[in-house]
């Protein structure tokens, strides 16, 4: 099926300047969702990320409305007083009825301790659980919908959407309330409902019935257009929450998505075609000097070579020099996220690596959160006998700094053979016998609770890759987020990303991706898919992805045997690249990350708020469509210096000539390369949104955010 383009809005190419004057100065924007204060998955980074932009955008007129988790709240709130007098008169009315049943407070105010620093609602859903079954009957005879008992998460959404409902019922006209997913989705078919002068939008971060489709490993691209959504959405016991979600996507104003994979699967699975996509950004922190970053890279790869000597002490027979860190991360969904490819094609560049006498040695971490108990006894064994022989060579080492300080006060050289005397070489052999292990280095660091039945190490089991000696790739399995507190791996996610080589993120199903995105806003080259919102949007801006460090792995037109030899093409090509590509890639990569920031992204989003708003009030706003604008000329061009992939370049060998290297120098130039792709960023797309009315002075917050967009 065609990758057709419902909106032409995700081309940054060529685009008009945004010249029109919006006045939000009497509008109001609620943005609603379930992960606000509250990590579960991707939204809280695409609300967390975004709220220094819309903040600036609406000022005192932004508020985000979420569930009021305690431990949350005690890390990431500050609970103040409300400063709009219509809202605090809402939440205390809403305070006041609960004293009907309890007494306490379960509507709070407060912001949110991120960049932005927005205003938050956070609503204690469990104190009015009492109103459940109300509730669900007035939902019955309202839609139709019925809510089973046993199902909490879908109970949760009951009681948040009414709740949401009452709050948004008691504010004024001109509220902008934006709804994300199928959690938040109720409240926004309610306010539909009862016909409340709001202008609303949903998006669909990825479909419910889309996401369950794929983990049971359907052929799930190919037959979009065949699938009996009732049915399928009935077998798997999800009925309630995709009439949920498809009511959401059909009474909102406005309908997106974050990509225009997920906009077809939506269109297909939700019966309606979203009126625009907003693709997810990112905050770019943008260095000073180039090499900035550079350095970063090469700090964390430091550590990370670090616990790498401790876990494979005693198997330590490979040149850390030429070992190259890849890395997958993400949910443990071991289809949909392509670990079971990315295993299958490690078995195959050990293959090529080894039969190709290649010194490069690979070591791929999985780090997916799964059940465990605790850290392995081996893995924390190989930590602690890596610092016992730092503390040895320590030792040693101060002994043989005295005794070369004595001689050299005398005036004589030091005699090389006394310096180190019997009891230097007792401890450092004493240190080299605590190093021999009689097993292989362990292929995961914790204690899982399903070993027999975990996927990852019934793969790897089936694929042989056990850590052997013989073996150029290697595997640890860290089943626990990283955290710079660990006793194992003392390293944030961050630092780990920026410490590897190549992220490979080889998904079947991914509405967007951000694990690709961080890594090529840190300057780290990844792998992605043409099924993947991310990979898509990098195709659709990159004449050549793979120039610039951006992989993309086709798994729609593609078999998964040739999906899989694609891969390891791409990782075997990666493992041959010289030190100094691997460096003008990065270079390459991190010059991308203009393109995912929300300076430039967060702009679709401003323009489904301004649609919504003259759908809702058509006597106030208007919205005038533009003709599409062509793309051409936008796309990045393959740059025309030193090729980073091996297969077009004369050298494989970190090591060359200085007459060769001289002449790599004079054909690759960093300042005007980047200068070249930054004439290629392009403002957004207008798309015509006008006020009927006599424009007002424009609030403070807008004309702000507004200025600042423009500036960067």
């Amino acid at each position: 099926m065609p990758l057709a383009r419902s909106l032409s809005v995700t081309s940054l190419s060529g685009l008009e300047e945004w010249d029109e004057e919006f006045d939000l100065e009497d509008a109001v924007l609620f943005e609603i969702a379930w992960e606000v204060a509250n990590k579960v998955g991707g939204i809280y980074t695409v609300i967390q990320t975004k709220a220094r932009l819309t903040a600036e955008e609406w000022g005192e007129n932004y508020f985000l409305v979420g569930p009021y988790v305690e431990s949350n709240v005690r890390t990431q709130v500050e609970l103040i007083e409300p400063t709009n007098p219509t809202l605090r008169r809402t939440i205390d009315k809403m305070n006041a009825s609960g004293w009907l049943h309890f007494q306490g407070r379960w509507v709070y105010f407060g912001r949110w301790l991120i960049e932005g620093s927005p205003y938050v609602v956070l609503i204690d859903v469990a104190f009015t659980a009492w109103s459940l079954d109300r509730w669900k009957a007035e939902l019955w005879d309202l839609c139709d919908i019925g809510v089973p008992w046993f199902d909490r998460e879908a109970n949760d959404a009951v009681l948040f959407g009414f709740l949401t409902a009452w709050l948004l019922g008691e504010e004024p006209p001109h509220i902008v309330a934006h709804f994300h997913e199928w959690l938040a989705g109720l409240g926004l078919v309610l306010c539909r409902h009862r016909q409340l002068p709001i202008a609303t939008i949903f998006t669909t971060h990825a479909t419910l019935l889309g996401r369950y489709l794929c983990a049971g490993n359907v052929d799930f691209y190919n037959n979009l257009a065949e699938f009996n959504v009732d049915k399928e959405a009935g077998d798997r016991q999800i009925y309630h929450r995709y009439c949920l979600e498809r009511a959401a996507a059909h009474c909102a104003h406005v309908f997106t998505t974050v990509s225009q994979i997920t906009a077809i699967e939506a269109e297909h699975l939700l019966k309606r075609k979203p009126d625009i996509v907003t693709p997810n950004g990112l905050n770019v922190k943008k260095f000073q000097a180039v090499h900035e970053f550079q350095n970063l890279h090469a700090q964390s790869k430091n550590r990370i070579q670090e616990f790498v000597r401790g876990h494979f002490y005693g198997n330590l027979d490979f040149n850390l020099d030429k070992c190259l860190f890849l890395f997958i991360a993400g949910r443990y969904e071991f289809s949909n996220k392509g670990a079971d490819i990315f295993l299958e094609a490690l078995a195959r560049l050990n293959y090529l690596l080894r039969v190709n006498h290649s010194d490069v040695t690979v070591i791929a971490f999985f780090i997916m959160p799964a059940r465990t108990n605790n850290f392995n006894v081996e893995t924390l064994k190989g930590q602690a006998v890596r610092k016992q022989l730092w503390d040895t060579a320590q030792t040693v080492k101060e002994r043989f700094g005295k005794k070369l300080y004595e001689s050299l006060l005398v005036g004589q050289l030091p005699d090389v053979s006394k310096i180190l005397d019997k009891e230097d070489f007792t401890i450092m052999k004493r240190a080299i016998f605590a190093t021999q292990r009689q097993c292989q280095p362990p292929i995961c660091t914790h204690n899982m609770l399903e070993d027999s039945s975990d996927p990852i190490l019934n793969c790897v089991r089936r694929i042989g890759l056990f850590n052997s000696s013989a073996d150029r790739v290697k595997i640890i399995f860290h089943p626990e987020f990283l955290s710079s507190t660990s006793p194992l791996l003392p390293m944030d996610y961050e630092e780990f990303v920026r410490g590897c080589h190549l992220g490979v993120f080889p998904s079947y199903y991914e509405p967007w991706g951000y694990t690709p995105a961080e890594c090529t806003v840190m300057g780290i080259p990844s792998v992605s898919t043409n099924l993947s919102g991310f990979g898509c949007f990098m195709e659709e801006h990159i004449a050549d992805p793979s120039a610039y460090g951006i992989y993309i792995l086709d798994r729609r037109y593609r078999g998964v045997d040739e999906s899989c030899n694609q891969l390891t093409s791409f990782l075997f090509q990666f493992c041959k690249q010289s030190r100094r590509q691997r460096i003008i890639q990065r270079n390459r990569t991190e010059r991308l990350s203009d393109l995912l920031d929300w300076r430039y992204l967060g702009r679709y989003y401003i323009a489904a708020r301004h649609m919504a708003l003259a759908k809702a009030f058509p006597e106030t706003y208007l919205y005038e469509p533009h003709d599409p604008t062509s793309t051409t000329g936008f796309r990045y061009p393959r740059p025309a210096s030193v090729p980073p992939s091996p297969a077009l370049s004369r050298h494989s060998s970190p090591h060359h000539s200085e007459a060769e290297d001289n002449e790599e120098d004079e054909r690759y130039d960093e300042d005007l390369e980047a200068e070249k792709d930054r004439v290629n960023i392009r403002q957004p797309h207008t798309l015509g949104f006008k006020n009927k009315a006599p424009a007002a002075p424009a609030a403070s917050g807008t004309s702000n955010g507004a200025a600042a967009t423009e500036k960067n």
